[in-house]
């Protein structure tokens, strides 16, 4: 048992505001989508190009799709996989599993067939939920999977269907008469299985229970909207992050219903798109990757008058926002940006900057929200507490910390050690209890000796003004070990060279972190939510010089 010093200098930030303590909703998910109905009755829960659905609406649905569903077979326990983007669909099939105790997999919409058959088969998943557009690729791995079920969405036009599959429109319809909810114990049974990036390897299950999610729920609430009263009015929140993603599944779907909010959905990130949404349904609450807020910059719109400087609340997570782009944004729309932080093993938030002050800390994750505490720990070990301002490895604990890895008990003892989960970020705290992330542990490059972590480089990066997006990587070197490489994406009509870009980073940067080659490129490879593959990167560079007989 390790035992860490008691001081949680953030809750002097917590004074006046919030209490250092979260009271989670007791009961299932399906129970809290429940209290949500009885809340909020005739508000519009989900909006979705045009189409209105009010919470009592909803509630009916479900209850008739978890019908449908138990009359197929589906019982507590087993997995349903959901592979849609964000849409009224994805929210009644959620809810719909939950009521009947089954555990909801999700599926990226954009996963190939290597990627979905593995999280097919590693979850064992019977049911699966999926868009039309996808339906071929699932059609395609079926042979090699468990599925005996398959629900087909479509927004419209002709899906050749094998036989025994569905359209939802024909399941829904199917469901007769009301199930009985499953006995759930929140605190024990899984609500879903959420498959990390899996850019380091193979995609791991983090097995989230009704209360992690719950809890994850609450502690967001009492954070981002501890006054209830701004929001009784059936304000709106922009549904783009994706719901597959737990962010928008936690920050969007399951905090816009407890509180009451519109959810504007959309399928897709376009800046178009989003202008659009905002400018119509003025929402409050606007959740985002800071890839989306660099797409909108990069619109060249007018943003203020699309009614961004309306917003209430504009908050980024998902991957590190770059200073820059903060200030950048923030000073089109006049409204502070806060950034915070969370893994899909913590369903997910677990730092944010507190919105109840004026502006948080440029660079900084935040304070740990209510209930969760936050050490930082020598790397070597794990063991040893790192004094205030020193790097080390971040490590969380909270009642949204996940069970454990599905089928990974080795992966599981890793990663969580007593009921501390150890995040493979590197990170440091100062002295009134913010954090602030230096990089993955993983990706940390060693030239020469020295320890360089990415992200500080790419910030360097950013501060030129003809970067629009960079990636710094450690590559192969046969005299340092590794060097560093950065992937650059330049603002339109640039004409910066490397030599301009290297001598920018040789005045800001020790010399032994400086890139030692960069590489142009019109586009860098993201997550579907947006998040910057470093790691593919990295990887791409090592298959080219093994290809040419280099350094490996």
């Amino acid at each position: 048992m390790v035992a860490f010093r008691d001081e949680k200098p953030w809750l002097k930030v917590y004074e006046g505001h919030v209490n250092a303590e979260s009271e989670p909703f007791e009961g299932t998910i399906f129970d809290f989508l429940g209290r949500a109905v009885e809340k909020h009755r005739e508000k519009v829960a989900l909006s979705f190009f045009g189409r209105e659905i009010p919470f009592t609406h909803l509630y009916g649905a479900v209850e008739k799709l978890a019908a449908a569903m138990s009359a197929a077979g589906v019982g507590k326990g087993d997995r349903v996989a959901l592979m849609l983007p964000n849409c009224p669909q994805y929210v009644m099939a959620f809810f719909a599993t939950q009521k009947l105790g089954a555990v909801v997999t999700q599926l990226n919409p954009l996963y190939v067939e290597r990627e979905i058959e593995h999280i097919l088969r590693d979850s064992g998943a019977e049911t699966i939920f999926v868009y039309a557009d996808m339906y071929p690729r699932v059609k395609a791995v079926l042979p090699d999977t468990d599925l005996r079920n398959v629900v087909v969405v479509s927004f419209g036009g002709e899906v050749d269907l094998d036989e025994g599959h569905t359209l939802f429109d024909a399941f829904i319809a199917s469901g007769e008469g009301e199930v009985e909810q499953a006995e759930i114990d929140p605190r024990e049974d899984l609500a879903a299985l959420q498959y990390t990036g899996g850019t380091t390897g193979v995609s791991k299950g983090a097995m989230l229970t009704h209360r992690n999610l719950l809890a994850n729920v609450q502690q967001t609430l009492d954070m981002f909207a501890s006054d209830r009263e701004k929001f009784q009015n059936n304000e709106g929140i922009v549904g783009v992050l994706p719901f597959f993603h737990i962010y928008g599944l936690t920050c969007v779907m399951m905090f816009g219903l407890d509180l009451g909010l519109k959810q504007l959905l959309v399928p897709r990130f376009d800046p178009d798109l989003i202008l659009n949404v905002v400018r119509e349904g003025e929402p409050k609450f606007f959740p985002a990757v800071p890839t989306m807020y660099m797409g909108l910059l990069a619109s060249g719109a007018d943003l203020k008058e699309s009614g961004f400087d309306r917003v209430d609340t504009f908050n980024s997570g998902g991957a590190a926002l770059p200073v820059n782009l903060k200030r950048a944004f923030e000073a089109k729309v006049g409204r502070p940006v806060f950034e915070g932080y969370g893994l899909s093993e913590t369903s997910p938030v677990t730092h944010n900057n507190p919105t109840f002050l004026e502006a948080g800390k440029e660079g900084s994750i935040g304070i740990p929200i209510p209930s969760t505490d936050a050490r930082i720990v020598d790397v070597e070990t794990g063991e040893r507490e790192m004094p205030v301002g020193e790097s080390g490895e971040l490590i969380i604990k909270g009642p949204q910390v996940m069970k454990g890895y599905w089928n990974m008990p080795e992966e599981t003892e890793k990663a969580l050690r007593d009921g501390w989960l150890y995040t493979g970020d590197i990170a440091k705290m100062d002295e009134d209890g913010y954090f602030y992330i230096v990089d993955r542990k993983k990706d940390m490059i060693v030239a020469s000796g020295y320890n360089i972590y990415p992200r500080e480089v790419e910030e360097v990066l950013f501060e030129h003004p003809d970067v629009a997006e960079a990636v710094a990587v450690g590559v192969p070197d046969e005299y340092r070990g590794e060097t560093v490489k950065a992937f650059v994406v330049k603002k339109a009509g640039s004409s910066l060279t490397e030599e301009e870009l290297v001598e920018f980073c040789k005045e800001r940067l020790a010399a032994y972190k400086v890139p030692k080659a960069v590489e142009f490129r019109d586009e860098l490879p993201k997550s579907t939510v947006g998040k910057l593959l470093r790691r593919v990167l990295a990887d791409e560079e090592k298959a080219k010089l093994g290809s040419t007989g280099g350094a490996s």
